[in-house]
């Protein structure tokens, strides 16, 4: 599909660097991390987990925390209390069920507490390199804009993206698109007129 090919290349340029915006050291750190940004920024998580993870260093100092000493740190996050809970306990599952290592399957992420099909992607993509896609509110806009996908429901346009999208390539495209997302082709304002990717809008050319 030379229309993926091209998107593709012009994000690639935009942002050689398709990283995840959240800042982490250890593989569970991060599965911690994408847990506090559901609703809310990247950049509010940021402030939020250096303090938590100098507090509890280590898997276990997470499995063994009280919950509502992890609801005062994480509280500006928004929902602390689901999280704090979520992060516990996922935490002592790690511990105790694998062997203090973040799955490496779609079918065992989901059985953490509060990891569902976007942030297990995440984690697969960015920690084990396999092909993924991550259907945040980003993803799935743009890719309607984009004509890419259709619909809003975060699993089917995940499985229009893996069709189209080449494997070794879909974490870092979702990466790109956050970025893009962000900067260019927001919700409620788009810079359509400095959008490099304008020619391959239906939104924009009105198909």
């Amino acid at each position: 599909m030379q229309q993926i090919d091209a998107i593709i290349s012009i994000l690639k340029e935009q942002y050689p660097d398709a990283l995840c915006a959240l800042q982490y050291d250890k593989d569970y750190e991060l599965m911690i991390a994408v847990r506090l940004s559901a609703q809310c920024t990247d950049a509010r998580v940021n402030l939020v987990t250096p303090a938590l993870f100098e507090r509890f260093p280590t898997l276990d100092s997470f499995a063994d925390a009280d919950v509502a000493e992890v609801e005062t740190l994480v509280h500006s996050c928004g929902f602390f209390k689901h999280k704090a809970r979520d992060i516990v306990l996922a935490c002592q599952m790690l511990r105790d069920k694998y062997d203090r290592k973040v799955p490496d399957s779609m079918e065992e992420l989901l059985k953490l507490p509060g990891v569902g099909r976007k942030t297990a992607n995440l984690l697969l993509g960015d920690i084990y390199g396999q092909p993924a896609v991550v259907c945040d509110t980003h993803c799935i806009r743009i890719a309607n804009r984009l004509g890419l996908a259709r619909g809003k429901e975060p699993e089917k346009v995940e499985t229009q993206l893996r069709a189209i999208l080449p494997p070794e390539e879909s974490s870092a495209f979702c990466h790109r698109i956050v970025l893009f997302g962000r900067d260019t082709c927001t919700a409620r304002s788009p810079k359509c007129g400095d959008c490099p990717l304008r020619p391959y809008c239906k939104e924009f050319s009105g198909t």
